[in-house]
């Protein structure tokens, strides 16, 4: 159907723009870009902030452009001076019940009502402070500071809405407006997840990931450890971005320069235990379809893990047994690795680079220290440690960049480190949501059908598509699988599977939208364009690797041969295999 088209004038300019638009969308297409501090596109416009004002021809008041429809004949001034002033007191009163921190604060270079601040040229406070604050909540992925909240609700939104976690909501009234989990609660005992979405919407410092730098430089000073470092596939497609460079940009060989120069003594790449996952996990899926519980769900989210283990406990069994490949890394790194290596397991500090905010919780679940344990069997004594120590997210680490004054664009590339630095094509995508399923395509074909896939580019398990599903023969029989990414989307799988009505034999959840490439540590403000930009160049290296099938990887196999002995054998259940259990909330 057509859209209707209507005529109106902004700033004196005339222009047609569809019926159905807001005031802000058609100032847009005037060339007129509206401040908001509460509008997200996609994700928030409730009109709280109230700096999106303008003036229409005829109205007593002012009207809130991000929610107020516009009409035939409408003429709009977008920046009249009742408009600039009203703009102005807004952001005054905001400042006004906003910490002055920003030498301090996390989001100081990213801070949009600093930015709207400045634009407004607001340069001291106006009104005195009238709310009260409330302590700072500080969790083991996520800080909530509401003494920088400006009650725009964009992180109610997209908890609710995006993830369909509603973990936090409006608390109070008045001056006592707050933002808060169930009760007051901490995040760490309420329903959150730690997924991150909220600290990628927040325009402010309330919301932000649990900043591990400090010890990381620390270590990495420390001339006692053994600092090796893994990066996650998402990495080498949005770190060039949190540095500058446009979305998109590939810098996988730059990112592991950069790395060195940071003074890691290894530098690894945690694709290696990708391809790891995809044999295991493979496997696994391979055993349960002779006789299992079916369908089988990929465990490589810490934040879907969260997500089930609160929500859908009864549907445990439903996932598989496998680490995720961060904690794979870790339990290999400080055994197998340590032994190669003739090195002191004690000694060894794991730092891992991921998207997520959920991967620090997921480090420091007490169930990850099986090289530990794996070395305690063995009659080592030593002092109990984590397979992973730290996890610091994309911007962590481009914060590193920037504090060692590290030119990036200029940086040769450089190789990861082997063994564990080798990886394929296949473990490359698991960035990008239907990637897993994907990788483990390509290998449970060919294993069991003899053969390769005809193409190995799986077109239906890609896009942004909330719920994408796939057939494939396997053998005798035709499996189906099925990819949701953003919780919400997994709901409806798990919804179906609670109802015993699920088609599918293997379904893969990542808990962002894009999958990592969209999770929680990444860049602030991620779009879907960017999300775009970035799975374009996760599939650009995977078509550009000279091994894109995980089972082929000469490490892994090597891995075997030499360590673990077959995929699901004995010693790969000690390392690289876990269970999960209801979380209380």
């Amino acid at each position: 159907m057509e859209t209707k088209m209507i005529d109106l004038s902004v700033d004196g300019l005339k222009l047609q723009v569809p019926e159905n638009a807001t005031i802000m969308e058609a100032c847009a297409l005037a060339g007129v870009k509206v401040p908001s501090l509460c509008r997200l596109e996609g994700i928030s416009s409730n009109a709280s902030c109230g700096v999106c004002v303008v003036e229409v021809e005829g109205a007593r008041a002012l009207v809130r452009s991000c929610v107020q429809k516009v009409s035939p004949g409408m003429a709009v001034r977008s920046a009249s001076a009742r408009v600039m002033q009203a703009r102005r007191s807004i952001v005054e009163l905001l400042l006004a019940n906003h910490p002055a921190d920003c030498l301090s604060c996390l989001r100081s270079s990213s801070c949009e009502l600093k930015d709207l601040a400045e634009i407004m040229g607001v340069r001291c406070q106006a009104y005195p402070p009238t709310r009260k604050t409330v302590a700072a909540d500080s969790g083991s992925s996520i800080l909530r500071d509401n003494a920088k909240c400006i009650l725009c609700g964009r992180c109610v939104a997209v908890c609710r809405d995006l993830q369909g976690v509603q973990a936090i909501d409006f608390v109070g009234r008045g001056s006592h407006s707050r933002i808060a989990p169930y009760m007051d609660s901490s995040l760490d005992s309420s329903a959150c997840v730690s997924c991150g979405q909220c600290t990628i919407v927040c325009p402010t410092g309330a919301l932000t990931e649990r900043d591990q730098t400090d010890e990381v430089f620390a270590a990495l000073q420390d001339p006692q450890k053994i600092v090796l470092v893994q990066t996650a596939p998402a990495i080498r497609a949005s770190l060039g971005e949190a540095l500058g460079m446009k979305p998109g940009s590939l810098v996988t060989g730059k990112m592991a320069a950069a790395l060195r120069r940071l003074g890691f003594d290894k530098v690894f790449d945690t694709q290696f235990t990708a391809d790891l996952t995809i044999m295991e996990e493979g496997s696994e899926l391979i055993k349960r379809l002779s006789g299992g519980v079916l369908p089988m769900i990929t465990s490589c989210s810490p934040g879907w893990i969260n997500f089930i283990e609160t929500f859908y406990p009864k549907l445990l069994p439903h996932l598989s047994t496998c680490k995720s490949p961060q904690q794979m890394f870790g339990a290999l790194a400080k055994s197998w690795w340590a032994q190669k290596a003739g090195v002191d397991p004690s000694r060894i500090v794991v730092v891992s680079i991921m998207p997520c905010t959920a991967k620090k919780k997921e480090a420091a679940r007490p169930e990850m220290r099986d090289a530990y344990l794996w070395w305690k069997e063995k009659g080592k004594k030593l002092e109990p440690f984590f397979d992973v120590d730290i996890a610091l997210t994309t911007r962590e680490l481009a914060r590193m960049v920037r504090r060692a004054g590290i030119d990036f664009d200029a940086l040769a590339e450089e190789d990861f480190d082997a063994p564990l630095g080798i990886s394929t094509g296949a473990a490359t995508i698991f960035a990008a949501t239907g990637g897993v399923m994907e990788a483990a395509a390509r290998t449970a074909y060919e294993l069991v059908n003899g053969k390769s896939l005809p193409s190995l580019e799986i077109s239906a398990l890609r896009g942004l598509s909330g719920i994408k599903t796939a057939e494939l023969p396997i053998g005798a029989s035709t499996a189906r699988f099925a990819v949701a990414h953003t919780l919400k989307n997994a709901r409806i799988l798990l919804e179906e599977i609670q109802a015993g009505k699920s088609p599918y034999a293997f379904i893969e959840v990542m808990s962002c939208p894009g999958g990592c490439i969209g999770g929680g540590g990444q860049p602030i403000l991620t779009n879907d364009s960017q999300r775009l930009a970035r799975q374009a160049a996760i599939y650009e290296e995977d078509r550009h690797l000279p091994v894109r099938l995980s089972h082929k990887n000469p490490a892994v196999q090597s891995l075997y041969t030499e360590f673990l002995g077959s995929p699901l054998g004995e010693l790969s259940h000690e390392l690289l295999h876990t269970s999960y259990a209801q979380r209380k909330v």
